[in-house]
């Protein structure tokens, strides 16, 4: 089944360029040119993968990709920027873009990054029709994950996870009990280089805090293991 993706860029020769080579990839595209057009398109129809950029008219990246989290649209984004500024990059990720690229950009590095992401998701995507929990379980404290469904439970209860929150969650458990560098998780749960840009996995990390901690100022399952990275650690609970 072709995959579908929405591009929202106001740069006209940008989403030629981008829709192009991504239907010649073999996916289908779909375009908008303003922020306010983009978020209702990605609200009505369902997408693989959003390519976003941070300047838009109307309403700006940043703001669409905020309401689509609220509205619970966990659709991976890809957000574009022309800025290399770190704060940009920083504060698209902690209102749950999954992923980003500074412009200028090559054509086949867009489709590189867009392959390994949908790559990285391709399993919930496989297993989204199939309602049943894998046998395949891990678990501490009061969390379950279920790896082949690409689903975690908190207490029973479902937690609305993104993508890389989830790879990065599911990371941590398998390795439950050892200390993990911020540059290990960002090989492991991102594989390409980030050249050294580890505030990326700490923003992840406080997304995940604020999903399973009960107090994310005194966490009991991602501790910080101070100079070096992070540990998942299985919690004495009380009954």
């Amino acid at each position: 089944m072709t995959q579908r993706l929405l591009v929202v860029d106001d740069e006209e020769s940008i989403v030629t360029l981008l829709q192009f080579n991504l239907e010649q990839s073999g996916y289908e595209v779909v375009t908008a040119m303003d922020g306010a057009s983009g978020l209702q398109l990605a609200k009505r129809q369902t997408f693989d993968l959003i390519i976003l950029d941070l300047m838009l008219p109307e309403m700006d990246g940043l703001d669409v990709c905020k309401q689509l989290r609220q509205s619970k649209v966990m659709t991976p984004i890809l957000m574009l920027t022309a800025k290399d500024d770190e704060f940009d990059k920083v504060l698209g990720l902690e209102l749950g873009a999954d992923d980003y690229m500074t412009k200028p950009f090559s054509p086949r590095e867009v489709v590189a990054r867009v392959r390994a992401i949908l790559r990285r998701v391709g399993h919930a995507q496989n297993n989204h029709e199939d309602n049943s929990r894998s046998t395949s379980t891990l678990s501490f404290g009061n969390v379950e994950i279920y790896p082949d469904n690409y689903e975690v439970y908190l207490k029973g209860q479902p937690l609305e996870l993104t993508p890389k929150e989830f790879e990065l969650l599911l990371y941590l458990a398998n390795h439950k009990g050892r200390v993990l560098t911020r540059d290990q998780l960002l090989n492991a749960v991102w594989n390409y280089e980030f050249v050294g840009d580890t505030r990326i996995v700490d923003v992840h990390i406080s997304h995940l805090r604020e999903k399973i901690e009960p107090n994310t100022k005194k966490p009991i399952y991602i501790k910080t293991i101070r100079g070096l990275g992070y540990k998942l650690e299985e919690p004495q609970l009380n009954d």
